[in-house]
Parts: C-alpha cells; structure tokens; sequence
C-alpha cells in the first residue's frame, strides 16, 4: 500500500519545479521586453502586468522560441554590441513551459517591481527640441509608406552635438527613423515642393550622416551620446532630414515626431569616418534562392572599429562581415543568418576593435529570390534590380571606423569617397537601364559624375533630363551649372536664360547666370541678374557675395564691402565664410 502510495503522490519538489509568472516569468519580461511594450511605449501592446502577459502567453512563447523576439538578429557568438541581451535557452524553455502549463500566477508577494523607465527623454532635457511644422496624417491604406521631412535646425553659430533623442509621435505607425544632415538647401526644396508635409521619394545625396556618425532610429533602441571629443559639427543653415517608415494601422493616424539634439561646448578632437561596402550592380534573376554579392576594402592606415549598420530589403537571408587582418588571422564582426527587413539596428561596440593598417574589410550577402522566400515581396518572383525602393534590392554593409590621426583619417576619407561614388554610379546606371526615362535619376547620376570631375557624362545625364522635361526651369539650371563648370560659358549661359524663361523668379538662376556673365567680362548684365537673385533671396549669404564681387569687378568697392558685410551676418557653410572674408580684406586693400 505504501508504495502505491508514493506512485500516486506528487513529488515534494513538484511547485518548487512549477514555472510562475510571478517568480520565473515576470523577471524575463521585465528585463527584456517593456522598455518597448510598455503604455505609451513603441510596440502595439504592453506587457507589464500579470494578466497582459498571461493572454499572449502562446504567443510569447512562439515568437521568443523562433527568435522572432525579442528583435536582436546578430548571431551570438559575434562582437559584444551595447545593448545585446538576447534570451538563454533557458529562459525561452520557461516561457514555453509556463504556456502549455496554463499560465500560473504564483506568489503574488514574490512579483518584482516593473521597471520605471524615465518619462519623457531618456537622455535628459535636450539642448534643442525641433519637428515637423505640421503633422503628416497617415491614410488607411493597404501598404507601408516612407515619408521624408526636412526640418529647419534655428542654430545661428557652429554646434557641436553629441547626439540625439528621437520620439516617432505615434508609436502605432512609425516603424523606424533614417536620419541626416543636410549642408544644402536640396531635402529643403523637395519638402516644399509637396503641398502635404514631408515628401514621397528619394533622399538627395547631400542629405549625409554628419562626420561619421550613424543617426537613426528604431524601437527600443537609444543610442548613448558619444564623449565631447567624438561629437559632431553642425553648421548653421543646415536641416534635419528624417525619413519615416510607416506600418498602417488600419486607420487614420496622425504623425509628428520630435527629435532631442544634445550639444557639447567645445570643438571634437577626433571625427570617425564611415566605409560603405556592398554593390549596387545588383541583379537577381527570378527563382534564385542563393545569389551572393561580395565587396572587400583594405586599410591604408591603423583605425578602430567603433560600430556596424547592415542594410539590404526583403530578398536577403544571410549577412558576413569579416575582418582579415595582415597577420592572416581573422574575426567575424557581423553574421545574421535570417535578416529581416523590418529590424534594422546600428550595432555599437561595447569596446572597440583595433584593426591595423593592411587589415582587410569583407562582406557577402546572400538573397533568395525564389517563391518559397515568405518575405518575397513579388510572387510569383520577377528580375530585381538594385534600386533604392523597397521592392528592389540594396546590399550595404556599413562601419563606423575611427582613425589615429587626422592626417590618417583624411586618407581614409580620400580613399572611401572614390570608392563608394564610383559604385554609386554603378547603382544609378543600374536603375536607368531598368528605367531609362526618369529624369531624376538622370539628375543624380549626373550630380555623381560632376563629383568626381567626369563634366562630359555629367552633361549627357543633364541633357537627357532636359529632354525628358523640356519646360523644367530646373533641369536647365543643372545643365547650366554642369556647363559653367565644364568652361563652357556661352552654352551655360544659353541654359541659364532657358531655366529664366520658364521661371523669372528664380533666385539661384539669376546668381548663376551673372556669375558666368561676369567671368566673361560682361559686368553690367551681371550685375542687373546679381541685384535680382539678392531681390527674390536677400538672406542668401552667396548671392550676396555674388553681388559684392560684382561690385569689385565694376570698381564700387564701397558697395562690395557694404553687401558683402551684409552676407557675413547671415549663416554660411564655413568654407564659404572662410572665402567671404578674405574676400572683404582684398576691397579693404583695393578700395581708393
């Protein structure tokens, strides 16, 4: 009897070996999943209590067992990123047992507090808080949107930030943030031209990370502000570029992020540079479930590793970063073996990675283009080209490297520029053979050529957009600029009266177009287009210098001096108040 007894009877360690919420579950979601899944948090639901966990019990238990979540892609046995926490074995085995037990609570004295995550900014009160002018309203439709938005930065001096703090507006919608700078007034114009705010599109090639330094934004993640020494410069007349990927919800929404920049008082000793590697030939034929792209850079000089950003749409499945260095040793420095598209981080080293001189970059990515791909956008699958909307595909790899010097770093930087601008244009003339009638791409690519000194491509790109959009007061002032650059003066001049033709207004038309007359001698002409390009924009520091030149040129020197006192006053990229200086020194010297 006694031992049938023992048969029957439950184990006395049986509760000790029961997984609860409150002493085994609650732990692991506290730790891991409410900085998002919080009330007012990124996610769609949050779960810090009880019962809020215990109805997705099943589905915590799914998601976590597929690694789905939390979302941390990088395989384990790469570099130690700040922020990597991924779940142990263990703890997804007691999410999956506590679910197909039924969910006890147990001890409700044995529950530990839920985390107070800091209101309002996580970093503190920032320096300068800036957003949209207006909110954007999201529509119910069927598919993702990407929005860009162009916000004015009020900074009249030169800024040093050490970073930023981005809010989405409405957490339900915004899936992640790209963020840049941009020097020129480019992102600006596209904005405008929208009658909605923000802009469908592309984001311009001068919209740029600022001095090496990977902006962005996705849930959960705030990136640490870097030490004053590492911050970056921001000028005055530049905007924040913020490009939005928006998830409908099904209904209506309303979006208006506001973003937290946080300045230093002093200049940066060091400034990272950020390498590229990937290829925009890209050209993956329908069904081809392992097509691998490779592209490798070798450093000229000794450099840090500080961070990684790997980037590519839906067709990719794996990503390898590799680090060769000269002794033949090497070291994986990114592996992701099942990308996703919507979970895109900026992975930064917990301590950097020394990589000496001679140390080889590496990266290959591989696509599944077949129908069994379940992220495949295009089924039944199509030819996909490299392109930069979501349905093409792209394929970059991105590090943030930090040299020893500056003499080392503008080497780097030298060497990195031709490297990423040729495969640029490789990437456009991709897009063109696919499409050969889009007139911007015609444009980029053109303003890619000019970049590189390439004036006769750049005028092919150019004149092929004004024929595609004849009556485009734009497309003859890119013409006009490519031409005046080239030395031919007569035709820059032709283009630059055809853009004023189909636009009298046009302040930038008019300040070129007298700069090329007053290079060919023609002072007083210059000086009609001069005086109305500062008329439409008087608070355009280079028309205003434009102005003052042609002044000097006509021999009022006291005119040039007052207009171009009149430049030094407003806001201007450093190199073109470097020049406006000296400028106004050579009047002094020269005024009778």
């Amino acid at each position: 009897m006694s031992l049938l007894m023992l048969h029957l009877s439950r184990p006395p360690d049986a509760a000790a070996q029961e997984v609860t919420f409150t002493r085994d579950i609650a732990p692991i979601v506290f730790k891991s999943c409410v900085s998002c899944h919080r009330q007012g948090g990124p996610a769609p639901f949050s779960l810090t209590t009880y019962d809020e966990v215990r109805r997705r019990a099943t589905q915590i238990a799914t998601v976590t067992k597929s690694r789905f979540m939390p979302p941390w892609k990088v395989e384990p046995r790469v570099s130690h990123f700040v922020g990597q926490d991924p779940l142990t074995d263990a703890q997804i085995a007691s999410l999956a047992a506590w679910a197909t037990n039924g969910a006890p609570q147990g001890d409700p004295a044995a529950l530990p507090p839920v985390p107070q995550l800091p209101a309002g900014w996580l970093l503190g009160q920032p320096d300068l808080i800036v957003k949209p002018t207006k909110a954007f309203t999201l529509q119910a439709q069927p598919t993702d949107a990407f929005r860009i938005f162009a916000i004015r930065l009020p900074v009249t001096k030169r800024t040093y930030v050490r970073g930023i703090e981005f809010h989405p507006g409405n957490a339900r919608v915004v899936h992640h943030a790209n963020i840049r700078i941009d020097r020129t007034p480019a992102t600006r114009q596209l904005d405008d031209a929208d009658p909605l705010p923000g802009y469908d599109g592309l984001m311009p090639r001068s919209a740029e990370y600022p001095d090496g330094h990977f902006v962005g934004w996705t849930p959960g993640q705030v990136a640490p502000l870097v030490g004053p020494d590492l911050a970056w410069t921001l000028e005055p007349g530049s905007d924040l570029v913020v490009q939005l990927h928006l998830q409908p919800s099904g209904a209506v929404e309303e979006v208006l992020p506001e973003i937290g920049l946080y300045f230093s008082n002093r200049p940066p000793t060091r400034t990272p540079t950020i390498l590229r590697l990937g290829s925009q030939s890209i050209e993956i034929p329908p069904g081809d479930a392992r097509y691998v792209i490779r592209d490798a850079y070798t450093l000229p000089v000794d450099a840090d590793l500080l961070a990684i950003q790997p980037h590519a749409h839906y067709r990719a499945r794996e990503i390898r970063g590799m680090a060769l260095f000269p002794d033949g040793t090497s070291r994986l420095v990114m592996h992701i073996t099942d990308w996703d598209f919507r979970w895109q981080h900026v992975y930064r080293e917990v301590t950097p990675i020394p990589l000496p001189k001679g140390t080889r970059l590496s990266m290959e990515y591989t696509y599944d283009n077949s129908a069994e791909n379940v992220r495949n956008p295009q089924l039944p699958p199509a030819k996909v080209y490299w392109g930069q909307r979501s349905n093409d595909e792209m394929g970059d790899l991105w590090f943030q490297l930090l040299a020893t010097n500056d003499r080392d770093r503008e080497l780097m930087r030298e060497q990195i520029t031709t490297k990423m601008t040729v495969e640029d244009i490789a990437g456009y003339e991709t897009m063109l053979r696919v499409d050969p009638r889009d007139a911007e791409l015609h444009d980029d690519v053109a303003l890619l050529y000019m970049s590189v000194g390439q004036m006769p491509q750049a005028v092919r790109h150019f004149e092929a957009s004004v024929a595609l959009k004849p009556d485009s007061a734009a497309a003859h002032f890119n013409l006009g600029t490519v031409l005046a650059q080239a030395g031919r003066l007569d035709d820059a001049t032709a283009a630059f009266r055809a853009a004023l033709a189909r636009r009298r207004d046009y302040a930038l038309a008019h300040n070129n177009l007298g700069q090329v007359l007053l290079a060919q001698g023609k002072t007083g002409e210059a000086l009609k287009h001069l005086q109305e390009a500062v008329r439409l924009d008087e608070a355009n520091p280079q028309a205003l210098f434009g102005l003052a030149e042609a002044y000097a040129a006509s021999g009022s020197f006291d005119l040039a001096i007052e207009t171009i006192d009149r430049a030094i006053k407003l806001p201007m990229p450093q190199a073109l108040a470097t020049r406006v200086v000296a400028r106004r020194d050579e009047y002094l010297r020269r005024r009778p």
